[in-house]
């Protein structure tokens, strides 16, 4: 570890503070599935290290696994198996009588990619699927014949009930003893998700009585299961964890890990990062020009700043605007202290070092900025109490540019070396400034001035071909119309 750049790993490897401490140049952790089970998720964060997981790419395994249980148990087939195993033919032909997935119901709690792979086949089979998702409504379903319900609705009708929800604090123990006795009488209990979402001495207790039929694991509270009271029971069928064991799920998880990894060490995309933010259905290519542009703006704030920067206020407007706050806030800060922090700061890290110096960050309505279709601003307050205000908008959804600082309106593209000056609006500094710079063999590529009233004050921002020397600048800083002047590489 001690020169790797980045890891991959399935959740056997626990990569603890200790383990991290000892990789210096560690910039990304990929797991191969879903879990993230033994990822020191706050040192990382903090360490500014990308955590990325790949969920999903076993969906197809672990769904048509759920199937393979309920199968089994409407058909008895590991009691079946094992009686001619053991010599007997049809033995008890009435015992042995199974029943069929047609006409039956099944009831999904959590519709996620796992979840509606389950449903897919079980439609196939002729069931009616019935799905419970807090976090879905009726229009996100994909397939119109599965019926969106309420969870007591689900219980009271399913004959199948199939688990497919994470693993969170919401999640833990979710199938209780009050949830299996809401379940319908007869009914039969799968989950292939995580073991920390049932209670095993309930689920037991249940299948005992007879209230449930039988069950059908895959996950355990405790890996492996060597106290658990579902092992050995008749009417369990129990695998050990092969949910994502299958030969196409081994290769599609492991060759989508290394493409993620690959990209993002490129920079050239971010999927599945857990600790990067970006909205649900938001992806990098979308968020990327406002992130560059937020960032840009925050290192011209930064440069601007006279005084350290204590609160910033930003507001977004556009059809976009609801996916690219938090990426667009995050990218603000990157930029606001990258100046000061250098390469230490990233997406990843940037809120926490934000925080720990004590800047503040909210949502702002109502910045006075220009009549633009997309634009984000921001306002910071400094130490001192003045403010700043920076408006930026991108041109067909790709180049940024900068349109506003304070009541200077402005258009320039925030790239290559630009020099921001403040000065008095009177005739001949355009000249003055031309002259000093061409007896000192400087180019100016481009020049842009606002001013806020005629005779007051004006923002002028040259694009330059190579940047000043600090002598030079401080020749232009000397001049009588001069407020002030900043250099920043962009």
């Amino acid at each position: 570890m001690a020169d790797a750049h980045a890891i991959i790993s399935r959740d056997n490897v626990h990569l603890d503070k200790s383990l991290l401490d000892a990789a210096p140049n560690l910039k990304l952790i990929g797991r191969v599935g879903a879990s993230l089970s033994g990822v020191d998720l706050e040192t990382a964060t903090n360490r500014g290290i990308v955590v990325m997981n790949t969920p999903g790419a076993n969906a197809v395994a672990a769904g048509e696994l759920a199937l393979t249980l309920m199968l089994a148990l409407s058909r008895r087939l590991v009691s079946a198996h094992n009686s001619l195993k053991e010599g007997f033919w049809l033995l008890d032909r009435k015992r042995q009588a199974g029943s069929q997935l047609q006409g039956k119901t099944l009831g999904l709690v959590g519709m996620g990619r796992v979840g509606t792979v389950v449903a897919g086949r079980a439609l196939a089979f002729g069931m009616t699927v019935l799905a419970y998702d807090p976090y879905l409504s009726d229009d996100e379903i994909s397939d119109e014949r599965v019926q969106l319900v309420g969870l007591k609705e689900l219980q009271s009708r399913a004959d199948f009930v199939s688990i497919h929800v994470p693993a969170t604090k919401e999640t833990r123990l979710l199938v209780n003893e009050a949830f299996i006795r809401a379940m319908k009488r007869g009914a039969r209990l799968i989950n292939t998700s995580h073991g920390s979402v049932v209670d095993e001495a309930a689920l037991a207790a249940a299948l005992k009585d007879g209230h449930l039929t039988g069950a059908g694991l895959d996950v355990y509270s405790e890996e492996p299961p060597y106290n658990s009271p579902l092992i050995g029971m008749e009417n369990v069928i129990h695998t050990p964890h092969i949910g994502d064991n299958t030969v196409e799920a081994a290769q599609d998880l492991s060759l989508q890990i290394v493409a993620q990894v690959l990209d993002a060490l490129r920079g050239e995309d971010y999927r599945n990062v857990v600790n990067l933010p970006f909205m649900p259905g938001m992806d990098y290519e979308t968020a990327q020009p406002y992130m560059a542009l937020a960032e840009r703006m925050g290192k011209i704030l930064q440069t601007l700043a006279r005084t350290r920067v204590r609160r910033i206020a930003v507001e977004y407007r556009g059809e976009e605007a609801g996916g690219i706050v938090k990426p667009v806030t995050v990218a603000l800060l990157k930029g606001i202290l990258a100046p000061v922090l250098s390469d230490t700061v990233n997406y990843i890290n940037a809120p926490v070092l934000a925080a720990e110096r004590g800047i503040a960050v909210t949502q702002a309505k109502g910045l006075k900025t220009g009549d633009y279709a997309s634009v984000v601003s921001v306002q910071a307050t400094l130490e001192d109490g003045e403010t700043i205000t920076i408006s930026g908008t991108l041109l067909d959804r790709r180049e940024p540019h900068i349109v506003q600082i304070n009541d200077y309106r402005l258009n320039f593209v925030p790239e290559g070396t630009l020099l921001i000056m403040g000065s008095f609006d009177q005739p001949g500094v355009i000249g003055r400034v031309g002259t000093l710079f061409a007896d000192n063999g400087i180019n100016i590529a481009i020049w842009q001035t606002g001013r806020a009233t005629p005779g007051g004050h004006t923002l002028t921002v040259l694009t330059l071909d190579e940047p000043m020397p600090e002598t030079l600048l401080d020749m232009l800083r000397e001049r009588e119309f001069v407020r002030h002047a900043h250099q920043v590489e962009l």
